[in-house]
């Protein structure tokens, strides 16, 4: 492990903090040496059910269960794919090798197992065997949960060997607390839930030795989340996932000895994170909207089974999850898909295990299925194993038109018509992240994300890598990267590691006025600890377009870069210094500055040249960044931006 890496995770914390992580650490260190079995967590009982979930997946839709069905042979063919890779192909006489639990797809490389201790495994850093996120990801076990629909609804006995195939497999070469499959509570939150789907909705069907496995499995779960919760300045999603799992699983299996507490624990706990990491206006406290749908998707089924059970809880998760289905409606676009914005690591909860490019919209239907009032903005068109399970309406609204500032959580939207064209503008005058290391913050303050015509115009560059992505991650959460001022070259932020930043920008949002000629002024204070200077920006309405003004108080004599990343889509013409864009042959935009500068225009190249895209985690595509590049005048830069009518 780094010690650069511990320094700065030092840093972030207080005295309180600290003094967890040492007991954590000790109590870590006391399991060590315990080779603890599955025997210990045999327990009997009845199947494990979330109630409701098997009800609604029989009165979905015949469209809706024709599309899981599809998904679960396809499941069956041996074809897994995720995170932007393909796993290699299983032979069909043998699915689920031992060592397929341990492999790394993109490099081919076998992480340790059962001969060693979770916590002995260093993933944080490690660069030859890849990105941990890939084999954690295999072992969520969510492939399981189309076979379980498939199974549910047609009976398939291939569906069922499968599940029975890929139980007895992973829990040969995963006892407790051995291995990678171990080291982090999240992985083992979304593992029960898959776990609990597939006996919810096929348990029936399965043997009872399979059946014994796992419930087994789940009170192992059960036992190590409890025993090391995320806390302090891990207490993000991660945490929502942990206590979900608990939850979920002390409900299906009251009889365990820590049911009782795990599920007061629970109710309490979900009550308190669903008001802490959804803000009072809907927003995703940790800022990306994809991680808020993901924090919202646990918070969701929870609710569901609760109430199902005849034990709801509290009516203030309902409200936070509403005020988040709002916010998404106003960021989508026609067919729900959302800006990239910060990190966005593909995870669900409940999935057809396939890519799902509009996530947010998706939980966001979901949520209006289970409060039972008409979806908030647009719904994708793909099917989604959630909109079974949780009812989800078949259709929804037109993107909300008009003016939205999101003050709390820091966005301003505007969609309208001008010139002709419809154009949806969001404006990020937002925190950097959440609690003190803002893991899944990107140093984007005052970025702006255009479409017009619901193409994609100005964009967020997106997540690409966590862990394996070394310079790319910094690239891809840096300032450079994002359609915003950069001074000297600097980040408005300060990384301290891949999910730690140690200095942070504080963004505010100072006027705004709406209506026709409506305007917004931001500003962030990135800049004043190093140079001595505030970024304003100023986002006005035009009567062809609309325009960007970048000013700097103190105007210090240090070269500005103000860039425009572009979609992969586009073309760019330069001539002097106005700039025409156009995608898929058609103009959509002119841009034009107030003062010369040095114009680039860039797709590809090392991180930090050129201009690259990633549409979902694990892929970059080059795309078009255009920068202008000089000292500032004194009165500030203005950048038109006027539509090319159709």
């Amino acid at each position: 492990m780094s010690i650069t890496w511990y320094i700065h995770r030092l840093r972030a914390m207080g005295p309180a903090e600290i003094a967890h992580r040492f007991v954590e650490k000790g109590k870590k260190l006391a399991a060590r040496g315990r080779m603890e079995g599955w025997s210990r967590y045999r327990t009997s009982g009845p199947l494990p059910v979330l109630p409701g979930l098997a009800d609604n997946l029989a009165s979905a839709p015949d469209r809706v269960k024709q599309d899981i069905v599809a998904a679960g042979r396809d499941v069956l063919s041996g074809r897994y794919s995720a995170l932007g890779a393909d796993w290699p192909l299983r032979d069909p006489s043998k699915p689920f090798p031992p060592t397929i639990w341990r492999l790394d797809p993109v490099t081919g490389g076998l992480w340790p197992g059962s001969e060693a201790y979770c916590f002995d495994i260093s993933y944080r850093h490690e660069r030859t065997l890849g990105d941990i996120k890939y084999v954690w990801e295999y072992n969520r076990l969510q492939f399981l949960q189309p076979l379980a629909a498939d199974a549910a609804l047609t009976g398939n006995p291939d569906a069922i060997e499968a599940i029975e195939a890929a139980i007895d497999s992973w829990y040969e070469v995963n006892p407790p607390f051995r291995g990678i499959c171990w080291n982090s509570g999240i992985e083992l939150g979304l593992r029960a839930i898959s776990l609990l789907i597939v006996t919810s909705l096929c348990g029936s069907r399965l043997s009872d030795a399979t059946v014994e496995k796992i419930r087994t499995i789940l009170h192992a779960h059960q036992v190590w989340m409890a025993r090391y919760p995320s806390r302090f300045s891990s207490a993000n999603n991660h945490l929502v996932a942990e206590v979900a799992g608990e939850f979920l699983i002390s409900l299906a299996m009251p009889e365990l000895p820590l049911s009782g507490r795990l599920q007061a624990k629970g109710r309490r706990i979900l009550t308190e994170e669903a008001n802490k990491q959804i803000l009072a206006d809907g927003v995703g406290a940790e800022q990306s909207p994809t991680y808020g749908a993901f924090t919202a998707e646990f918070l969701l089924l929870c609710c569901f089974a609760a109430r199902a059970a005849g034990q709801p809880l509290a009516k203030g998760i309902k409200e936070r999850l509403a005020l988040f289905s709002t916010f998404i409606a106003w960021l989508s676009d026609a067919k729900g898909r959302t800006p990239g914005i910060c990190d966005d690591d593909e995870g669900r909860v409940i999935t057809l295990s396939r890519h799902e490019p509009a996530y947010a919209a998706s939980v966001s239907a979901a949520i209006a299925g289970y409060l039972g009032t008409p979806a908030k903005g647009p719904r994708p068109p793909e099917i989604e194993l959630r909109d079974a399970l949780l009812q989800a309406p078949a259709g929804g609204p037109a993107p909300p038109t008009g003016l939205r500032t999101f003050a709390e959580g820091g966005y301003t939207a505007v969609r309208e018509t001008r010139n002709g064209r419809d154009l949806h503008i969001v404006v990020d005058h937002a925190p950097l992240g959440y609690l003190s290391i803002a893991a899944h913050g990107h140093a984007d303050a005052l970025s702006v994300i255009v479409t017009v015509d619901g193409k994609p115009l100005f964009v967020d560059p997106g997540t690409y890598l966590y862990h394996s992505g070394g310079e790319w991650r910094d690239w891809f959460r840096s300032t450079r990267a994002h359609n915003t001022l950069t001074l000297a070259g600097v980040d408005q932020s300060t990384m301290s590691g891949a999910f730690n930043w140690s200095h942070k920008a504080v963004a505010s949002l100072d006027g705004i006025e709406d209506g026709e000629n409506w305007r917004l002024v931001a500003s962030h204070d990135g800049y004043r600890n190093r140079f001595g200077c505030l970024h304003r920006r100023t986002v006005a309405s035009t009567l062809h377009g609309f325009s960007i003004h970048d000013a700097l108080t103190g105007n210090p004599d240090q070269t500005t870069e103000i860039v425009f990343q572009l979609s992969p889509a586009c073309e760019v013409e330069i001539n002097g210094q106005e700039i025409r864009i156009r995608s898929e042959k058609r103009w959509l935009a002119t841009l034009s500055f107030s003062h010369p500068g040095q114009i680039e225009s860039a797709a590809g190249g090392p991180a930090g040249t050129g201009g690259w895209y990633s549409p979902r985690f694990g892929i970059k595509l080059p795309a078009p960044r255009i920068v202008w590049k000089g000292a500032l005048p004194p009165e500030g830069l203005l950048t038109n931006v006027h539509l090319v009518p159709e």
